[in-house]
């Protein structure tokens, strides 16, 4: 299993995906994966996670990802 240091992340830029994991969003918003799990814990972050069926892994919409760094509000 990699580290999140090891592992290759397509640019934001590129990402197609409408969402990705929670090593990936924590790589592009410069945070730590744990940060993520709370603010999902907690409900207190920026972004709100979604769980896809039949998974109980997380996933935030690369948009949201987007429109934060941006700067931009919903």
């Amino acid at each position: 299993m990699q580290t999140q240091s090891e592992q290759r992340f397509t640019p934001l830029e590129d990402e197609t995906r409408p969402t990705v994991d929670t090593a990936a969003a924590a790589h592009y918003l410069h945070l730590a994966p744990q940060t993520m799990r709370i603010y999902a814990c907690r409900e207190s972050g920026p972004l709100r996670p979604r769980r896809l069926p039949g998974s109980s892994k997380l996933h935030w919409a690369t948009a949201d990802i987007r429109r934060l760094l941006s700067g931009c509000q919903k």
